[in-house]
């Protein structure tokens, strides 16, 4: 049963990780991974003349392929994080939107050669609901690539999430956590033709991972 998701309460609480979050002076990069440096970069989405980041948080990634002359646009659910990100980077050519993805995927009628996320919205949102959206705005032959931490054994489906540790005011959102198979199956039933989800080692041993998974329209 899907869970009672409050955009407006989550907003607030993105809002204040975007406060704490962007740091202007940072150059643009790209990394799939939490550790710098660490794992594959831009190629898995291809060559692509048009990328889609959703929830681009800092838009760093989003800089990073701008300055190789992909049309890139992302969209994030924090106002103050989009406007953050379009003062910082809007020379760059990429572009920001603000809106909660699945009202923006569902909306739009652009369609794009990948569509990614990195730690974003992939992670935050049902992917029943996410899935075919995203599929929907795939061009022919488009990627769809993202990456998060993967699942804590035995915990998985949605999980909550508390803002800033458990004390004060409730602030929480949702985060969803399957094994790389069931990402796959959950993908290939949205459309995709293919999938693959891996668990990409952290480079310290006995240190969190990284979920990679690669599906193809």
């Amino acid at each position: 049963m899907p869970v009672p998701h409050d955009i407006p309460a989550e907003t607030e609480l993105w809002d204040a990780y975007a406060e704490s979050a962007f740091k202007g002076e940072a150059e643009p990069s790209f990394c799939w991974t939490q550790y710098a440096g660490h794992g594959p970069g831009p190629e898995l989405l291809g060559n692509p003349r048009s990328v889609l980041e959703i929830g681009c948080g800092t838009g760093r990634a989003l800089a990073y392929l701008a300055r190789r002359g992909i049309s890139a646009r992302g969209v994030d659910l924090s106002p103050v994080m989009v406007k953050k990100t379009s003062e910082r980077w809007g020379d760059t050519g990429a572009e920001f939107a603000c809106g909660e993805v699945l009202e923006y995927l569902a909306s739009c009628d652009d369609t794009y050669d990948a569509v990614y996320s990195i730690f974003g919205a992939a992670w935050f949102v049902d992917p029943g609901r996410l899935f075919p959206l995203v599929r929907a705005r795939l061009n022919p032959g488009g990627v769809f690539v993202f990456s998060q931490p993967p699942a804590i054994p035995g915990a998985y489906g949605p999980q909550g999430m508390y803002k800033g540790g458990f004390a004060g005011r409730a602030m929480f959102t949702y985060r969803y956590s399957y094994r790389p198979a069931v990402w796959e199956r959950l993908l290939t039933r949205a459309g995709f033709s293919s999938a693959v989800a891996t668990v990409l080692d952290a480079p310290e041993p006995g240190h969190i991972g990284t979920l990679l998974v690669r599906a193809e329209a």
